[in-house]
Parts: structure tokens; sequence; C-alpha cells
């Protein structure tokens, strides 16, 4: 008999279960996942009707025949498993065999194999209960997940931690069977109807502290099994506690990332950096901005630092990183800025700052579609530390560089020479106090002069500085005779905003 129809059978299964770009496997779990959502529905149907319905035993054999479908399904699956190894090395027959059956053992135990073999066997009458796990599978595998599944992060940090809890496990079953064993034999002659069942029972429940009280031990030597008992139930906690807190931390904290990408955030604005000064940034976003309205997003590659406000958010990530720009939903954001860290060489730090510019600018060329009806384009701003490197942030696609050690370091200049000079720029360049803006000019200007006469007089408290052309070339007191192009704005110092920003419409 030839092995050629035999092979295509097996491929046509091993794809069908694993082998997910396929078009078969794709057509199973549609089935898969239509098959448990009307199962779902048939336990519904099954809960509402009364106990005495004639219709009952047609809903009792059509969820058989579902039960028997998916333990056909569970036995295919573990079945057609092939170990990555046997794709690596050329084995002997028996040690391929031994490797093949080993390995789908193992694939067996994985957790979500035991809960989809736990929903079969409800074809028990006792155990129909486990009927409602099969809900559990339809969220892991269908696509309700747009970035990240939960259920899959938990699953996959209890497998990569599995010697741990095979381990822990181990350790709490040695433990019953001794305590259980021990009692049996020490209890025995004193309770005649107390078998080995019972004493294993009464282990389990005194290491777990649970302490139901349907058993105790009546003699001495019994109630010093159950002192040691009760002590190593204590250290088995706290070694299970152990566990679950390493292996599982991490996963959740993957999930809380997932928090901010899966929802509808929009207009925010993204800090990409952090270090000891960036507390002075956020006291000036405080100042400048509602946080009620505009949500602020810190992105940086660290745990949430413990004395960030809790009105800003945090997420954990590499900005550097297109694939991880979606956890901030650059594409929906209004602004980002990109700061320095101080604490490296100014070289160093312009490098990543023209790096994150950089692959930011590159992320939204690949999601054209998502930012193509944008009112506007992202606007980046970016420190820079070292002024060699500002036309290169500019390059990358900064809209506009902050050199704040060259700003830092010029009103100490001048400040030598015309005293008070600095303190003025500190209270313009401040916020809270009179500030520097940009406003969208009326549409009835021609020149210069127009707008001293008629943005002045109608705003006291403003004082006109310059225009800002299209093209942002910034023109500071500029002749009155000036032409005003289109698209220009008016630079201005005042209090507050008089002007609408020409972002606004």
């Amino acid at each position: 008999m030839s092995r050629g129809p035999f092979r295509a059978a097996q491929k046509f299964v091993r794809d069908a279960f694993h082998a997910p770009k396929t078009r078969v496997y794709s057509v199973v779990q549609g089935l898969i996942w239509a098959l448990i959502g009307f199962s779902i529905l048939w336990i519904v149907v099954d809960a509402l009707l009364p106990s005495d319905h004639g219709f009952r035993p047609v809903l009792q054999v059509v969820d058989s025949i579902i039960l028997v479908i998916f333990g056909a399904e569970w036995i295919l699956r573990v079945g057609s498993y092939r170990p990555p190894s046997t794709q690596v090395f050329r084995l002997p027959p028996l040690s391929r065999l031994r490797v093949i059956g080993w390995s789908r053992v193992r694939f067996a135990l994985r957790p979500m194999q035991l809960i989809d073999l736990a929903a079969v066997l409800a074809v028990f009458p006792g155990l129909r209960g486990l009927r409602a796990l099969r809900l559990l599978r339809l969220l892991r595998t269908a696509p309700a997940f747009r970035y990240a599944n939960p259920f899959t992060a938990l699953i996959s940090a209890a497998e990569s931690n599995g010697l741990l809890f095979t381990f822990a496990f181990s350790v709490l079953g040695v433990e019953t069977i001794l305590g259980g064993i021990t009692l049996w034999l020490v209890e025995g002659p004193a309770n005649p109807d107390l078998n080995i069942g019972d004493g294993l029972w009464w282990a389990l429940v005194t290491i777990t502290t649970v302490g139901y009280g349907d058993i105790s031990p009546a003699t001495g030597l019994g109630r010093v099994v159950g002192g040691f008992l009760m002590v190593g139930g204590m250290f088995t906690l706290a070694f299970f506690a152990g566990i679950i807190g390493q292996s599982l931390v991490t996963a959740l904290l993957k999930i809380r990332e997932e928090q901010f990408r899966m929802s509808e955030y929009a207009n925010h604005i993204v800090v990409c950096g952090w270090d000891a000064t960036t507390h002075l940034l956020l006291d000036a976003i405080r100042i400048e901005l509602d946080l009620d309205e505009t949500r602020v997003v810190l992105f940086d590659t660290h745990d949430r630092p413990a004395n960030l406000p809790p009105d800003f958010l945090w997420v954990q990530g590499d900005p550097t990183k297109q694939s991880e720009l979606d956890k901030v939903r650059m594409t929906a954001a209004s602004a980002v800025i990109v700061t320095g860290e101080r604490t490296a060489r100014p070289q160093e730090s312009d490098a990543k700052t023209i790096l994150t510019v950089f692959t930011i600018r590159s992320y939204l060329d690949h999601h054209a579609d998502a930012v193509k009806h944008r009112r506007e384009q992202l606007y980046i701003v970016a420190e820079i530390l070292d002024r060699e490197n500002v036309d290169h942030a500019r390059t990358a696609g900064a809209n506009e560089v902050v050199e704040t050690r060259r700003l830092g370091s010029s009103m100490l200049a001048h400040a030598t020479r015309f005293h008070g000079a600095a303190d003025v720029m500190s209270k313009v360049l401040l916020a809270g106090a009179h500030n520097i803006y940009i406003g969208r000019l009326p549409e009835n200007v021609d020149i210069y002069h127009d707008v001293l006469r008629n943005i002045g007089p109608n705003n006291p408290g403003v004082l006109c500085m310059g225009l800002r052309l299209a093209d942002g070339e910034d023109l500071i007191n500029p002749p009155k005779k000036t032409p005003v192009p289109a698209g220009a704005s008016l630079i201005y110092l005042a209090e507050s905003p008089v002007l609408p920003a020409p972002r606004d419409t």
C-alpha cells in the first residue's frame, strides 16, 4: 500500500489543527467557533426549560453529539501534534516513537488542553456543569482582542513556568500522600471507620489551611502529624504564592498595557522619555493644559515611576521601535514631545531623540490609511542638547526643535550684559504669567500695520510681536508696511490666548 495518501491525510489533519496560516485551519476553527456558540445557546435553552419538558431528551441527545465532536476534535488535535525536535533530527524509529509519544502527552497536559478535555468530560451526567468551559475556548481563540489576548498571555506565563508549577504540585502531592497515609496508619486502630481516602482528604484540607473539620485526629500522635502538616502547609502556600507572583505579574502588566492601546483615547499628547528632570516638564504641562480634557501619556522603557502623579498615564515600551508605537495609539495622538536624556552624553541623547522622531514618522507612513483622515499632521516637538543636531532632528521629521541647553546658556550670557533680561525672558517663557502665543489672523488684513491697528486696540493687554509665515519662518517686529501673506499667523504676548490657534477650526 502506498504511503502517499496516508501522509497526505496526516498533513491535512496537522494543518487543520496546527497551521494557522492555512485555509483548512481557518475553516476548521470557524466551524469550531460556530459549534461552541451553538452549544452555549443550547445550554441556555436547556437551563430555561422545565425538567419535565418533552423537548429535554432531544436537547440531551444533541448535547451528547456535540460533546462527541469536541472529543474527536481534541483527540485529533493531540494526536496530530508533531514535536519540533522531529523536524530537526533524524531519529531511529523507536526513538522517534518515544519522542513523539512523550511530546504528545506533555502537549495534552498543557493548561488549555486540560480545559478543553474537562469540557469534553461533561458527557458524564455528574459533570454536566463543565459544559460552560466551552465558552472559555471561544474567548481564547476568537479574534475578540485586536492586539493581544489576555487569556493567551496568562496561559503563556503559566506554560513558561511549567517546571516551577510541576515542582510545586509535586511537593503538594507528596505532602498529601505522606500525611494521609500516616494518619490512616496512626488513627486506624482508634477509628475503624477511617479509610485511606479519608486520610488523603484530611491531609489536603489541612495543608491548604481550609480546615472543614469533618475529619480530625483523635490520638496524640495523630495531632502531631496534623501539626507538621499545618506548618508544612504554610510553607507550601508561600511557595505557590511566590511562583504565581513571579510568573503571572509580567503577564498582568502586559494586559494592563493593552488597556490604553484598546481604548478610544484620541487627541492625546505623548511624551517619549523619562529622567529625573521630567517632572519639570510635567509641571509646565499641567499649567498649560486641562488634563481632564487632554490626556498626557508618558512612554518609556522603564516601569512606572513611583513619583509620577496619577493624572498622567504611563505606558511601558520602546519609542524607537515601530512595533511598540501601537501601545500609545500614535495614529490618534495630537502631538508628541521627545525629551532628551540628560544622564547620557549629549550626542548619545540626541541620537536617541532623532531615532525616535524618525521612527514615529516612519510608523505614520506605514499606517497611511489610519492617518489619511486626520485634520492635520501629527506635531512633533523634539528636545536637542547639542546644536549640531538641530538640522538632523528637523530632517528626521520634527516640526519644532527646542535647544534647551543653548537657550539656557544664551540667557545666562545675556544677563551679564543686560541685567534683568533673563528674568524678563523667564516670565515670558514660563507658563502661568505673560506668554508667547500664536493665533490665527482675521482675513481682512493686508499689511502688518492693519494687524497693529485692529488686534492691539481691540484686545487690551496684547502685545503684537510679529508674524509666523505658513512655511514656518518667523518675522519678529517687521516693518508696518510688511505684507501679510495667506496662511500667516500672529505672534503676540499676552496673559492668556485671545486668538484661536492656527490648528483650531
